[in-house]
């Protein structure tokens, strides 16, 4: 059954996981971040852009605010150093959103309609929100396949380890 701290540690990880990833991207130069890589968003850059752009649609779904109107696919960061930025901005964001969340809001059914593949449904809230979590994972997981196509580790991305390596291990 779904755990009301979910959101929090994904929160968590998923601050942790950019910042591994920002990183390891740092390294590249922006013709290389830039370039055509055959990912579904091109680039490294066009899929963490992307990354920002669909956290920032589903936040706004779950806070009833607009927060972006550029359509899937349009740059909202044309340079990694704004990107990185929005980026940082954005996971502190979701953080202190995460940290607000109440058993009773999740659990709550909500509607709401996709514009990318255009239907309708109706279904609890915490699906909506580990689903944003899980895309979030899932594009990380392509940034990271083409940065360590270009030579580049990310690092570790065991969530069991968050803690661990955030905090050093207890004692």
């Amino acid at each position: 059954m779904f755990d009301g701290n979910l959101p929090q540690l994904m929160a968590a990880y998923n601050q942790w996981q950019n910042r591994q990833v920002y990183q390891a991207a740092a390294q590249l130069s922006e013709e290389q971040r830039q370039a055509d890589r055959g990912a579904f968003f091109r680039s490294v850059h066009g899929t963490l852009d992307h990354l920002l752009w669909g956290d920032l649609i589903w936040l706004g779904r779950f806070t009833e605010q607009t927060l972006v109107t550029q359509p899937c696919g349009e740059l909202l960061h044309p340079d990694f150093a704004s990107l990185s930025a929005a980026r940082e901005v954005l996971d502190q964001q979701l953080i202190s959103w995460a940290a607000g969340l109440s058993a009773e809001w999740l659990a709550e059914p909500v509607t709401w309609t996709s514009r990318l593949y255009q239907f309708t449904q109706t279904v609890p809230r915490w699906v909506l929100v580990q689903h944003m979590f899980n895309h979030q994972t899932h594009h990380r997981g392509q940034v990271g396949t083409l940065l360590q196509q270009l030579g580049v580790e990310v690092g570790i991305t065991d969530l069991p380890l968050l803690d661990i390596l955030q905090q050093g291990p207890s004692q």
